[in-house]
């Protein structure tokens, strides 16, 4: 692992074409050896465009790889590069919404898009946050992965286990939440809600956090430039009339935001992980038994 984080320490001093055409190569060897992560990826393409012939879900699949693989060598851009240099690579549309976030509590709903980690240097760069971190088990690459997230401004990171309360104590503080709201953790505080007319089970948490604070939900989608010229950023409007009175509603509108954003880079969201492994009861499931990974891979 320290070999691996000295190479993204050397890769960031290079062009971002170098990197990103490396990462794009290395992902098309991946994608023909990685055959579990191969199987999931075109399963949930399938599942979830069942319109698209099998051939344009092979190449969206492949070009997932490839923007995966490229997502993680470009992380020591994200991790070391000067702040000049990143202003320049990432484009804020319109800009991040900090005058929203002074007047009111604020969630940052962030997608799993696999350039997510720009989105949260572009908050970075100007305000403070706080969001839920998962302990990597490796502590080599742990450590840096912390540094790395909050070496412009201190941030708060708390543990999945340690439920809502630091959250809102946090926003009530003044920290927008920065939030990434679309992976399967199972039934326990999730609605089976359609995700591409799926039943996928969905944390309801965003709605519960913005009725018990009163905060606004303002997503944020980072996407690949052309050409490797960078990412964009953008900030939507803050969503009206959120969360309402009906908890699954909200949990639908937030998949229904997704899956138009999906629509728009179809290729990097994070298909690699098993967005529809838990079932409601008496369905059958749709990924293989033997395959046993929950989070993606990190190449």
């Amino acid at each position: 692992m320290k070999l691996m984080v000295a190479l993204l320490w050397a890769l960031h001093w290079l062009p971002l074409p170098v990197i990103g055409r490396l990462g794009e190569g290395i992902g098309n060897f991946l994608f023909w050896y990685k055959k579990k992560r191969r199987h999931i990826t075109l399963t949930n393409l399938r599942l979830c465009f069942p319109q698209w012939s099998e051939a344009q879900r092979h190449a969206v699949a492949k070009a997932h790889f490839q923007n995966y693989v490229r997502s993680v060598l470009e992380r020591g851009i994200l991790w070391w590069a000067p702040q000049a240099r990143l202003r320049r690579l990432i484009k804020v549309e319109p800009g991040v919404p900090l005058t929203a976030i002074a007047a009111r509590p604020t969630i940052l709903l962030c997608p799993h898009f696999v350039s997510l980690d720009v989105a949260g240097v572009a908050v970075m760069l100007e305000s403070s946050l706080c969001s839920i971190y998962t302990k990597q088990v490796n502590d080599v690459f742990d450590q840096v992965l912390r540094k790395g997230r909050s070496r412009f401004r201190p941030v708060k990171l708390f543990a999945r286990s340690d439920g809502v309360k630091p959250i809102i104590r946090a926003m009530r503080e003044g920290l927008p939440f920065f939030m990434l709201p679309d992976m399967d953790f199972g039934a326990k505080d999730a609605a089976f809600v359609p995700f591409f007319g799926i039943p996928a089970a969905t944390l309801t948490a965003p709605a519960r956090i913005a009725a018990a604070t009163g905060a606004q939900v303002i997503p944020v989608v980072a996407t690949y430039l052309p050409h490797y010229r960078g990412w964009t950023v953008r900030f939507h409007p803050a969503w009206e009339n959120y969360p309402g009175d009906d908890i699954v509603a909200a949990a639908r509108h937030m998949n229904a935001f997704i899956e138009a954003r999906v629509l728009e880079a179809p290729a990097e969201y994070f298909w690699t992980h098993k967005r529809f492994k838990t079932r409601p009861r008496g369905e059958t499931g749709f990924y293989n038994r033997n395959e046993i990974d929950d989070e993606p891979p990190a190449f």
